[in-house]
């Protein structure tokens, strides 16, 4: 199970930043979770329930998961679709020529203090 490592990292930049701020309490941290990031958003919420108890600035804290969809990019026929439906597979024109454009990071877009 990775989420913890993960959690962990996410849990030390939001205090980190609660410190250089002089916030004294975080309320709430957005995070975009890409559709491919292999994060299982139940055990990554539950890691987060887990860590924030054992932190200061958060223990309140209310964690909003944002999923980001999982979207490749075909060089042949310069198409976007869906990567969780087709793969590499490009469904306009059956090319394998592809990258993934978004979907697979994780991000701290938005953190939430009083």
């Amino acid at each position: 199970m990775h989420e913890l490592g993960i959690v962990v990292r996410v849990i030390d930049m939001v205090e980190e930043a609660a410190r250089k701020n002089g916030v004294s309490k975080v309320v709430r941290v957005d995070l975009e979770v890409g559709e491919v990031s292999t994060i299982v958003p139940s055990y990554f919420r539950d890691c987060f329930e887990w860590a924030k108890l054992r932190t200061e600035h958060m223990q309140e804290c209310e964690l909003n998961m944002i999923i980001v969809a999982g979207i490749s990019y075909c060089r042949d026929c310069k198409k976007t679709y869906r990567t969780t439906e087709y793969g590499k597979a490009c469904p306009a024109c059956g090319g394998h020529n592809t990258y993934l454009v978004t979907g697979r990071d994780v991000m701290v877009k938005d953190i939430q203090a009083v």
